[in-house]
């Protein structure tokens, strides 16, 4: 099942990264999120990460479920996360970069974060943040990781009831558990 959630705050043009200081993706910038707590909702603990890792309080934010990120490494490991996108007002009052217990939080543009050049990004996210904002739908962005190194993503569409309806999650998890490890 998967067990991990990530966001991604948009202010006009600008995605609020954070550059972890932590495995998995230390060093990299990436979006903000966590790890869902006993009896807790994808959404539910998506909204607390914001909260903890960047102060931002829900009050502030639009959240919307973007579908999932999920994962094989070497063949033998399966992870995934649910994927959020939130937005803020254009005007809201968060300055950066600013420190935190998780790393360094900034407002990154797009084109930056997008550059064929940029290294400093996890290596998946260019390859699905454009399906993930300018899309309605959700997807699954299924990444493929040999020896440490991005091999493929393929994303296609899912249905959004996948944000709460864990029938529907296994039934989408279920071919790729088959092949290796599912992260518990």
């Amino acid at each position: 099942m998967i067990k991990y959630n990530i966001a991604f705050i948009r202010r006009n043009d600008q995605i609020l990264l954070l550059n972890r200081e932590k495995p998995s993706w230390m060093g990299a910038w990436n979006g903000v999120g966590g790890k869902l707590e006993e009896g807790e909702s994808a959404r539910d603990s998506m909204i607390r990460e914001i909260q903890e890792e960047t102060g931002i309080e829900s009050a502030a934010l639009r959240v919307k479920f973007k579908g999932l990120v999920t994962w094989q490494v070497d063949a033998d490991y399966f992870g995934g996360m649910y994927l959020y996108t939130a937005e803020v007002d254009s005007d809201f009052p968060l300055a950066t970069p600013v420190k935190t217990a998780e790393g360094i939080l900034d407002w990154k543009d797009m084109a930056w974060i997008m550059h064929p050049d940029n290294v400093g990004v996890a290596t998946h996210l260019p390859k699905y943040m454009p399906l993930m904002l300018e899309q309605q739908a959700c997807y699954n962005h299924y990444c493929i990781f040999k020896d440490g190194v991005l091999a493929s993503v393929t994303s296609y569409p899912i249905p959004e009831a996948i944000e709460w309806d864990r029938q529907l999650l296994l039934e989408e998890l279920e071919p790729f558990q088959l092949g290796g490890k599912v992260q518990r």
